[in-house]
C-alpha cells in the first residue's frame, strides 16, 4: 500500500512543480516571441511575473508592434504604462492604426490620452472615419415671434492633439445648440429660416465652435425644422392679461379708498350729531339756570317757543311730501 502511494505522491508533486515552473517561466510564450522576431529573454518573462505584470499582454503587444513596423517600442515602456494603470493592448492598437493611416501619434501622446481616461484607439478610428452626432431638438424664436424647433447633425473628427484636456461631445452639442438659437433669433422672420436652412449651418460654422475641444467640426447639417408656437402672440396676450390685472387692482384700490373715506365722513358726521345733541341737552339746563337767576322771563320764554314752532313749521313745509296724500274730510 505504501509502495503504491509514494510514486503517486511524487508524480503529483512533479506535476504541481511543472505547473508552477511554466507559470513563472512561460517557455511557450518565449518561443512565440522568438518565432515572431521579438527579442525578449526568459529571465525578463520571469521577472514580469515577479513584478505582477502579465507577460502575455506585454509579449503580444510587442509582437503586434514588431509586425506593424514599430521598432522603437520597448518592453520597459509597455511595462511602465501597464503599471501606471493603462491599457497596453489598446495603446498598441492605436499606434498601429495611426501608423497605417499616416497620423502623427507618438507613444507618449497615446499613453497620455489613455491615462486621461479616453479611448485612444477609438480616437484614432474617429480621425480616420468621422463621427456623426445628432443634436437634441433645439427651440428658438425668430424676430417675428414664431417658434422654430431644429435638429442638426454634426460631423466631427477627433483632434488627437486636443484629446488631453479638450472638451467632449457635450460641449460640442451645447455650442451648436447655442449657435442655432443665435442664428434663428437674428432672423427677421421664420419664413427666411425655412427657405434657407443652410444659413444656420454657415453662421454656426463661422463661430469656431470646436475651439478648445477634442474634436474638429467638419460640417453642421440641419436635418429637420418644425414650426412651434406663436410666442410673440402668447407674450402679447400675457402682457395684456397682466395689464388688465394691474388695472383691476388699481380700481379696487381706489374703490377701497373711497369706501374708507365715506366711512370716515360718516363717522365724523355721527360725531358732529352727537356733539349737537349733547349741546341741545345743555339748553334746558341753561334756561332753568337763567330762570333761577332772573335772567330769563316768562315772556322771553314764550317768544323763544314761538320761534321754535315757526321754524318747525317752515321745515315741514320745505320737506317734500313723499308719503301718500290723505283725502280731505268735509
Amino acid at each position: 500500500m505504501e509502495v503504491t502511494f509514494l510514486p503517486a505522491f511524487l508524480l503529483g508533486a512533479a506535476i504541481i512543480l511543472l505547473i508552477i515552473f511554466f507559470y513563472y517561466v512561460p517557455f511557450l510564450l518565449w518561443i512565440s516571441a522568438k518565432v515572431s522576431g521579438v527579442n525578449i529573454s526568459l529571465i525578463q518573462l520571469f521577472l514580469m511575473r515577479i513584478r505582477k505584470v502579465p507577460p502575455g499582454v506585454i509579449t503580444r503587444a510587442m509582437i503586434e508592434a514588431h509586425k506593424a513596423g514599430l521598432k522603437t517600442l520597448t518592453r520597459d515602456e509597455l511595462e511602465a504604462h501597464y503599471l501606471a494603470g493603462g491599457h497596453v493592448e489598446r495603446v498598441v492598437h492605436a499606434l498601429v492604426s495611426a501608423s497605417k493611416a499616416n497620423i502623427d501619434l507618438t507613444f507618449q501622446m497615446a499613453t497620455a490620452i489613455d491615462l486621461a481616461g479616453r479611448d485612444v484607439f477609438e480616437a484614432v478610428q474617429m480621425s480616420v472615419n468621422p463621427k456623426v452626432i445628432d443634436t437634441p431638438p433645439v427651440t428658438a424664436v425668430s424676430k417675428n415671434g414664431i417658434q422654430l424647433i431644429a435638429k442638426a447633425r454634426v460631423t466631427v473628427r477627433a483632434n488627437i492633439k486636443q484629446l488631453v484636456g479638450g472638451a467632449g461631445e457635450e460641449t460640442i452639442l451645447a455650442r451648436v445648440g447655442e449657435g442655432i438659437v443665435s442664428s434663428i433669433g437674428s432672423a427677421d422672420n421664420h419664413e427666411t429660416v425655412l427657405e434657407n436652412p443652410d444659413s444656420i449651418s454657415k453662421l454656426v460654422l463661422r463661430k469656431g465652435l470646436d475651439a478648445g475641444t477634442a474634436f474638429e467640426i467638419l460640417s453642421i447639417d440641419i436635418a429637420d425644422i418644425d414650426i412651434g408656437k406663436n410666442i410673440g402672440a402668447v407674450l402679447q396676450m400675457d402682457q395684456a392679461q397682466a395689464d388688465k390685472n394691474i388695472a383691476q387692482a388699481k380700481a379696487e384700490e381706489r374703490r377701497a379708498m373711497a369706501v374708507a373715506l365715506e366711512q370716515e365722513m360718516k363717522a365724523k358726521a355721527q360725531e358732529a350729531r352727537a356733539k349737537v345733541i349733547e349741546a341741545e341737552a345743555e339748553v334746558p339746563k341753561a334756561m332753568a339756570e337763567a330762570f333761577r337767576e332772573g335772567n330769563l322771563g316768562i315772556m322771553d320764554y314764550y317768544k323763544m317757543k314761538n320761534i321754535e314752532a315757526d321754524t318747525s313749521m317752515r321745515e315741514a313745509i320745505a320737506k317734500p311730501n313723499t308719503g301718500p296724500s290723505k283725502p280731505i274730510k268735509d
